[in-house]
């Protein structure tokens, strides 16, 4: 088998040719890659649920827009807590307690622990009901056929204001010819 070279911490932004729903125009943080799968949240799909209806203790650490988002479509039942801790990825210096880093300063919230353990520390939080994620060589497969494009992820990325625009932003802040699919329209068949 070759070698995977990681993409964790990346961002995995469909193309409009992504035929699968529950990918239409997602953004996906990676939060782990290896030779064994990926797995990821997508961060720009909230729900109406609030955090305080399903996390009450999390829910004041959570900014706008307050709700639980959809990650993907594996384990709608489970939560993942994602959360940039500023300095968090600093080298050198420890990971606070609760917080595990995927990349840089963005990491894992352990929603077992007491909110006041990273109260002081969060710069961002999102929870995340659900995961997607991809069996060993699936995403590789998926890149292949173009079904994603992989871009640097920005710690702001994971608490977006407005996550409804998150698939253009992304896209138009790329320094290539990906900066011109983001005007590509929702439905080709009406331009």
């Amino acid at each position: 088998m070759t070698e995977v070279s990681s993409l964790t911490g990346r961002l995995l932004v469909a193309t409009p040719a992504l035929a699968d729903p529950n990918f239409d125009r997602a953004v996906v943080l990676l939060l782990d890659h290896d030779e064994e799968g990926s797995l990821g949240v997508v961060l720009n799909r909230p729900t109406p649920v609030g955090v305080g209806d399903i996390l009450e203790g999390w829910a004041d650490l959570t900014g706008e827009p307050g709700v639980v988002f959809q990650g993907g479509p594996v384990s709608l039942d489970s939560a993942l807590g994602v959360a940039v801790v500023p300095g968090g990825g600093d080298a050198g210096e420890s990971a606070p307690l609760g917080w595990r880093r995927v990349h840089g300063a963005i990491g894992l919230v352990d929603l077992e622990a007491p909110p006041e353990l990273l109260a002081s520390v969060l710069g961002s939080l999102r929870i995340f009901a659900g995961y997607a994620g991809w069996g060993p060589g699936q995403l590789e497969d998926e890149l292949v056929e173009g079904a994603w494009y992989v871009v640097e992820s920005e710690p702001g990325d994971v608490s977006s204001p407005a996550p409804e625009r998150l698939w253009r932003e992304v896209l138009r802040r790329q320094r290539n010819e990906l900066a011109m699919v983001a005007t590509y329209p929702d439905d080709p068949s009406l331009n």
